[in-house]
């Protein structure tokens, strides 16, 4: 049977509109697959502790006690920040005050040193406003979002665990049987490098955190817990998060202190605190789990944005890790897996084939070739 060979533009245009199709589809059911993909994450995260109560205890009594257990767990932190923000909502008109008086100074410095009429920097600062007011109210959409997320997703996350061996077997069977240790391999090294990405990211923010709140208190920065911790959160996302991290604790001190000198050393001590969490803390405990390269992880991290906004930036990196774990292990796909990866060749297959060419080419002259 002779298979008919497309040419190169038409079988592209074909695989540019099914990515865009893909895509499309991605955007349109985010609100489903957002937390449905987080689900995923937090039931593969809570097998083993199911797993081993299995051992002892009916599956559905195992499955309650593993989501009690995670809920207990992630309720604290919530009442840790549900307690700090409302500490420091007792102090925001006092801190208004200071803001207002600060804007206050700053608009006549600005009046006396680049001539720059008040009205016109009011004008500025209402414009701004307003698109902060956008900002603020899709913000605050994204936080409706969030808390109508943290509703769904342990009903998600108990019905994976509780229909675990069914799922296994539909994925067992999609393939045949000669494939079966291939999907086992992925299946197996897919569920490790999830488990190992999240606890090494929950690892790091917890280190990051502790180094922020030391920091601040040092410094003297009130709400130094609480911003600690929201520094450590924000630094979950891959690459930006920590710059992000570093005006919450600015924006405090310089409303609340005299000076810039905290502001000069929040600054310093962040660039330390990144510094040690980018070349040491982050490839300990994360970077080692997932082996994707830079330049692939601050493209995938933009692209996820784009498409699904924080969530997507979170989510990018373990999606990708688990796109480089399938197309390690299927033969037309391996350039794609070895892209991914972060280990760099010597040299370029150009220069091989160069060589390789020469050196054909004196064997030829020489008379050892045939």
């Amino acid at each position: 049977m002779v298979i008919k060979e497309y040419p190169f533009y038409l079988k592209a245009t074909v695989i540019l509109f099914g990515l865009i199709l893909l895509v499309y589809i991605l955007y349109m059911l985010g609100n489903i697959l957002v937390p449905f993909s987080f689900a995923i994450l937090f039931a593969i995260l809570l097998n083993p502790l199911c797993s081993r109560l299995q051992r002892k205890l009916p599956r559905l009594v195992s499955v309650i006690i593993t989501l009690l257990i995670a809920i207990t767990l992630i309720g604290s932190i919530l009442y840790f920040l549900i307690a700090q923000v409302a500490q420091f909502g007792q102090e925001v008109p006092v801190l208004k005050l200071k803001f207002d008086a600060l804007i206050d100074g700053t608009e006549h410095w600005v009046l006396l040193n680049f001539n720059i009429a008040i009205h016109s920097q009011v004008s500025f600062l209402r414009d701004a406003l307003n698109s902060s007011q956008a900002l603020l109210g899709k913000t605050l959409n994204t936080v409706l979002g969030a808390i109508n997320v943290i509703f769904i997703i342990p009903v998600y996350v108990f019905l994976m665990l509780f229909y675990k061996t069914l799922i296994l077997n539909f994925v067992y069977e999609v393939f045949s049987e000669e494939h079966s240790h291939h999907v086992a391999e992925i299946l197996k090294q897919t569920k490790t490098a999830i488990q190992s990405y999240v606890v090494g990211l929950l690892i790091e923010m917890i280190i990051v955190s502790m180094m922020n709140a030391t920091a601040l208190l040092i410094l003297g920065v009130k709400y130094a817990l609480l911003l600690g911790f929201v520094g450590g959160m924000l630094n979950m996302l891959p690459y930006i998060g920590g710059i992000i991290a570093i005006l919450l604790p600015i924006m405090i001190a310089t409303v609340t202190k005299d000076g810039y000198s905290t502001q000069f050393g929040i600054v310093i001590a962040y660039m330390v605190i990144q510094f040690i969490d980018n070349n040491i803390i982050f490839p300990r405990f994360v970077s080692v789990k997932v082996q994707i390269n830079s330049l692939i992880s601050v493209i995938v991290v933009l692209l996820g944005n784009a498409l699904w906004g924080i969530s997507g930036m979170f989510l990018s990196i373990p999606f990708i890790a688990v796109l480089k774990i399938i197309f390690d292990r299927v033969d037309g796909l391996k350039p794609w897996g070895k892209l991914f990866g972060d280990s760099v060749p010597v040299r370029h297959m150009g220069q091989v084939w160069v060589r390789r060419k020469k050196r054909v080419v004196e064997m030829v002259r020489q008379g050892d070739y045939l």
